[in-house]
């Protein structure tokens, strides 16, 4: 008997299709956003983008250019 089969083959394209829904649903749900109640966005999200501002000035301030060899 093969372990590739018909069968099994489908029992994986199943799978994966509900696996690929079950992780579009959790990523959908992590993502921050706005609270639609107070109109305000939530912590999380304004700490992302503080923190995502933050990467890209220290990455600015010391960028790679500015090194002399030697």
């Amino acid at each position: 008997m093969s372990i590739v089969n018909r069968r099994n083959a489908v029992l994986g394209w199943t799978v994966w299709q509900v696996a690929k829904r079950v992780a579009k649903r959790k990523a959908k749900a992590a993502v921050p956003s706005f609270d639609p109640d107070t109109k305000r966005p939530n912590t999380s999200l304004v700490f992302a983008l503080v923190g995502a501002l933050a990467g890209v000035v220290w990455f600015w301030w010391h960028g790679e250019g500015d090194e002399q060899p030697g």
